[in-house]
């Protein structure tokens, strides 16, 4: 929008290098050009604003296809404004004098024009492809549109050009797309389940090698195992033999000793035995001659030497009579 300066009986117009300014005064062309800078009469002005700069348009077209499905194409379009005077002359550009605003709306006349002819050109080119190809023919589609727009005698007349046609996308209605999509979807979940089973056959067979492994480790163990108890009952075994034929040793050295000892103890006890009956025997030959009271005498020191120790002797008058009788018998038979 240009700025405009208001003063007492004129104002001043500033417009900018977007915009393209006709100013008429009297019907008459007074100026005409970008960035224009001027003063003039509110009265007795009549301006245009012509924007000359590209402009982005989206559109959507529903269309049908070739074989009765309908679409719709989402589109962007480009333009600018080639010829502002023919612009400004076909379309109502003009603003206000003293606000600068437009007085209608034109860029959505230029809208309406370019959606109304790139949906005539979409609509033609779909209606001449079937559901499938129209959904993947985005490159056609959008050349179809900009040749069309470009060829458009009523758009050059309009002083409008199209320099750009940008197809965003092509959409069936959501139950058509989700069929469609439904074998492509299908062939991905299968490749999936494909890709799954062909691991879990791999992880059970990496499991079967590990448990293989296992297995082998466990026998290579169980060999081993029992190389280790044979060995070591064989050591037990010669370790007992060796044992017992220490001990068989060690009992007939013991036996040997204990003969020896036996034969000697044996040799000694007969040496005392002869020893003993030798002196007995002289005792017996020195006693042989000897008195009988002496023998007595002999025989009781021999008892009293046998006796505990006595601390008191009782002597009864009994006893005593019959002691000392006894002694005077032997004594009565020794005079004699």
């Amino acid at each position: 929008m240009a700025d405009i300066q208001r003063y007492p009986f004129f104002h001043h117009l500033r417009g900018s290098a977007t915009a393209h300014v006709r100013h008429l005064r009297g019907g008459r062309l007074a100026h005409d050009g970008r960035g224009e800078s001027f003063w003039y009469r509110p009265l007795a002005a009549v301006i245009s604003e012509v924007p000359v700069d590209d402009r982005e348009l989206p559109l959507v077209v529903q269309a049908r296809t070739a074989d009765f499905q309908a679409v719709a194409v989402q589109a962007t379009l480009s333009y600018r404004v080639t010829d502002a005077g023919l612009a400004a002359d076909r379309i109502d550009f003009s603003v206000d004098p003293g606000t600068g605003a437009w007085r209608g709306d034109p860029l959505s006349v230029v809208a309406s024009l370019l959606t109304e002819m790139a949906q005539q050109q979409a609509l033609d080119l779909i209606a001449e492809l079937p559901l499938v190809r129209a959904l993947t023919s985005t490159s056609p589609l959008r050349d179809r549109i900009q040749e069309g727009l470009a060829a458009d005698t009523r758009l050059r007349g309009t002083g409008l050009a199209v320099v750009g046609v940008r197809v965003l996308a092509v959409r069936p209605e959501p139950d058509v797309e989700r069929a469609l999509q439904t074998p492509t979807r299908e062939a991905v979940q299968q490749e999936a389940d494909r890709a799954l089973f062909q691991r879990r056959a791999v992880a059970v067979e990496k499991e079967r090698a590990i448990s293989e492994n296992e297995l082998q480790s466990k026998i290579e163990l169980a060999v081993r195992e029992e190389r280790l108890v044979a060995q070591h009952g064989q050591n037990e075994r010669r370790r007992a033999e060796e044992a017992a034929a220490a001990t068989a040793v060690s009992t007939a050295a013991e036996a040997d000793r204990e003969r020896t000892l036996a034969a000697s103890r044996s040799d000694a006890t007969r040496l005392v035995g002869l020893a003993e009956a030798d002196a007995e025997a002289a005792r017996l030959a020195a006693y042989r001659d000897v008195d009988t009271g002496v023998l007595t005498a002999l025989a009781l020191r021999e008892l009293a030497g046998q006796l505990p120790q006595i601390g008191t002797v009782s002597l009864s008058p009994d006893l005593l009579g019959t002691v000392l009788g006894g002694l005077a018998s032997q004594q009565a038979a020794g005079g004699r």
